[in-house]
C-alpha cells in the first residue's frame, strides 16, 4: 500500500459522497476513511481501509484519537518534490495520501438547535478533520483537499483529463478554501463559547480584544449600489433570530444589493410591533420608514401605512408582522401600488397567487418568508455585535435592543399625556429609532404622518415632518431620536398642532423647550435614551 495513492474520506456532510467514491476508486485511488462515512462506503459496496487499520492503532476515548498519527500526517504532508520526504515515509511504509475529502462536524447545525447543551456543542467541535484539512492544504503543492461536495465533480472531471490528478491551480484554488473552512469554524466555535462560557459581565464577551467574523456567501448580486459596483450578500451560520439572513426567497427576480438593505431596515423595524394585539406594516425606502402604522386586520394596517406618505411608498419595500391573508393580498396589488418586495411571516396559498399573478408587476416583485416573528429579542440575544465598516477598520458595539415602555417615561411640563397619547408616543418611539437620525416623527392614530430624516439640524427634520403631515399635524404626537439643543424643534412642531412630544432629554437648553411646550400646552416625556441611526 505504501507505493499506491490513498485517497481519505472522512465527511459529516455525506451529499455526493458516493459518486465521488466510486470515481476516485476507478481511478485507482485506495479509499481509507473512519466512522460512519466508512460505513456508508462498505453498504454501497466500495473497498475501504478503516483508519486504525492503516495506523494499526485502534480508535480510542470514544473516537476523539483516530486521525491524529504520524501515518495519517505523513502521508498527507511529505512533500512531494523532496526525495528525502519521500524516502522517509516509504522506509517506515506510509503511503501517500493524496487526495483528503473532509467536512466537519456540524457545530453550526447543533448550536442551532433550542435544546442545545453545552455537553452536545463540546462533542461537536472537530479536532482531527481540521488538523487534516490544514496539513493538505498547506501541502496542496502535491495534494488534492476538498471541503465542499460542489467541488467533487470538478475533481473527478480533471483527475480523468490528466491521469489521476489535478492541476496546481485547481489545487490552490481548493487549498485557499480548505483554510477558510477552518478559519470560518473556529470562528464559530470561538463566538459560540464566548458567549456561553464567559460570565455574562465579561468586558471580553461584549466587546472582545480581537475580532473574527464568519460569513458564508449566498449569493452575488447584479451589482451594488451602484451598477459599476461588484457585490454579494453574505450569511452569518447558526443564526435563529427571524432576518433577512434566515428569510427565504419564493418569488420573483434576484434580489439587489440595496433590496436587501432596505429589507433588513423594514423588517428590523416592523419587529418593533411584532408582540402588539394589532397587525403592524412598514413600508421603507431608501432604508428608512416613509409608512408604518397597526391595524385591526393586517388589510388595514397596510392601508394606513400607504396612506402616510403614497407618494413614497410607491416602488418601497414592504414588511408585515403577519401571515399575508387575501384581504391583505388586496389592498397592496390595488391601484398605483407597486413594491419591490415584500416580507411577511407567511402567505396563504390565494394571497400568494393574487401577488403573483398582478401582470404590471409581478415579474417585477420579490416575495420572502420570513417565519413567526414573535419572541425576536430572545434569539437576537447573544447573536453578536453591530459593524459599522471604516476604512481600515471597524467600529463594533452592542446592538440598541432597549425598550422603552410606559413606565419608564418621565412627564417634564405642566400638561400630563393622556394615556392614549402615551400608547401614541410609544408607537412614535418604536419608528424613530428606525429613522436615520436627525430623525423625527409624528403620528396618530398608530400611524406615521410625518418624518423628517438624515437632516444635518433638528429643526428641518421637524419642518420636513410638518411639510410631509400637512393637516394630519393637528392631534398628532412627535418623536425625536434625539434631545432638542434648541426650542425652535418643538415650537415649529406645536405651531403645527402637535399635542405631545417624546425625546430623551438632557439638553442644557431643557428648561427652554419645556417652557414652549407648557406655552402651546404640549406635554412631553423624556425617555432618558437616545437611538441615534447614522
Amino acid at each position: 500500500m505504501a507505493n499506491k495513492p490513498l485517497a481519505l474520506l472522512s465527511v459529516s456532510n455525506k451529499d455526493g459522497l458516493l459518486p465521488f467514491a466510486q470515481g476516485l476508486h476507478d481511478l485507482g485511488y485506495q479509499l481509507v476513511s473512519t466512522g460512519g462515512t466508512a460505513s456508508a462506503l462498505q453498504t454501497a459496496g466500495l473497498p475501504v481501509t478503516q483508519v486504525s487499520e492503516l495506523t494499526g492503532f485502534p480508535e480510542m476515548l470514544e473516537g476523539r484519537v483516530k486521525t491524529l498519527h504520524p501515518v495519517v500526517h505523513g502521508g498527507i504532508l511529505a512533500d512531494r518534490s523532496k526525495p528525502e520526504h519521500l524516502a522517509a515515509i516509504e522506509s517506515r511504509g506510509i503511503g501517500r495520501i493524496d487526495v483528503v475529502c473532509i467536512n466537519l462536524y456540524p457545530f453550526a447545525a447543533t448550536i442551532a438547535k433550542a435544546d442545545v447543551t453545552l455537553e452536545d456543542a463540546i462533542e461537536n467541535i472537530d479536532i482531527g478533520g481540521p488538523a487534516m484539512i490544514r496539513s493538505a492544504a498547506k501541502n496542496h503543492g502535491g495534494v488534492t483537499v476538498i471541503v465542499n461536495p460542489e467541488d467533487y465533480t470538478i475533481v473527478l472531471e480533471e483527475m480523468r483529463a490528466n491521469g489521476g490528478s489535478t492541476t496546481l491551480a485547481t489545487r490552490q484554488r481548493l487549498a485557499v478554501a480548505a483554510f477558510t473552512h477552518t478559519a470560518q469554524y473556529d470562528t464559530l466555535i470561538s463566538g459560540w463559547l464566548g458567549a456561553n462560557l464567559l460570565p455574562t459581565n465579561a468586558p471580553s464577551q461584549e466587546l472582545p480584544p480581537a475580532l473574527s467574523l464568519s460569513y458564508n456567501r449566498a449569493f452575488t448580486c447584479r451589482y451594488g449600489e451602484n451598477p459599476h459596483q461588484k457585490a454579494a450578500f453574505y450569511t452569518a451560520q447558526g443564526v435563529t433570530e427571524p432576518c433577512v439572513g434566515t428569510a427565504k426567497q419564493v418569488h420573483g427576480r434576484e434580489l439587489s444589493f440595496n433590496n436587501i438593505y432596505d429589507l433588513n431596515a423594514a423588517l428590523e423595524t416592523v419587529k418593533e410591533y411584532s408582540e402588539e394585539s394589532l397587525a403592524a406594516a412598514v413600508i421603507i425606502k431608501h432604508a428608512n420608514p416613509c409608512g408604518a402604522a397597526l391595524g385591526g386586520s393586517l388589510a388595514e394596517a397596510f392601508s394606513k401605512a400607504r396612506a402616510g406618505d403614497p407618494v413614497s411608498a410607491f416602488g418601497g419595500i414592504l414588511a408585515v408582522s403577519r401571515n399575508i391573508d387575501i384581504a391583505a393580498a388586496k389592498e397592496i396589488t390595488g391601484k398605483n401600488t407597486f413594491f419591490e418586495a415584500i416580507i411577511a411571516p407567511s402567505y396563504d396559498e390565494d394571497a400568494l397567487e393574487l401577488l403573483t399573478s398582478k401582470k404590471s408587476w409581478s415579474a417585477d416583485l420579490r416575495l420572502l418568508v420570513v417565519g413567526d416573528l414573535r419572541g425576536w429579542r430572545a434569539k437576537a440575544a447573544g447573536t453578536g455585535l453591530d459593524l459599522k465598516r471604516v476604512t481600515g477598520g471597524l467600529l463594533a458595539q452592542t446592538p440598541d435592543h432597549i425598550v422603552v415602555d410606559a413606565s419608564t417615561l418621565k412627564s417634564v411640563t405642566n400638561r400630563v399625556p393622556s394615556q392614549d397619547e402615551v400608547d401614541e408616543l410609544l408607537f412614535a418611539w418604536r419608528a424613530v429609532r428606525h429613522v436615520r437620525s436627525n430623525a423625527i416623527v409624528f403620528s396618530a392614530g398608530r400611524q406615521l404622518v410625518g418624518v423628517g430624516a438624515g437632516q444635518m439640524n433638528r429643526v428641518q427634520s421637524v419642518r420636513l415632518a410638518v411639510n410631509q403631515a400637512g393637516e394630519l399635524a393637528k392631534g398628532a404626537v412627535l418623536a425625536s431620536d434625539a434631545f432638542f439643543p434648541f426650542p425652535d424643534g418643538p415650537e415649529a412642531a406645536a405651531q403645527a398642532g402637535i399635542t405631545a412630544i417624546i425625546q430623551p432629554g438632557g439638553s442644557k437648553k431643557d428648561q427652554e423647550t419645556i417652557d414652549v411646550c407648557n406655552k402651546y400646552n404640549v406635554a412631553m416625556v423624556y425617555t432618558g435614551i437616545r437611538h441615534f441611526l447614522h
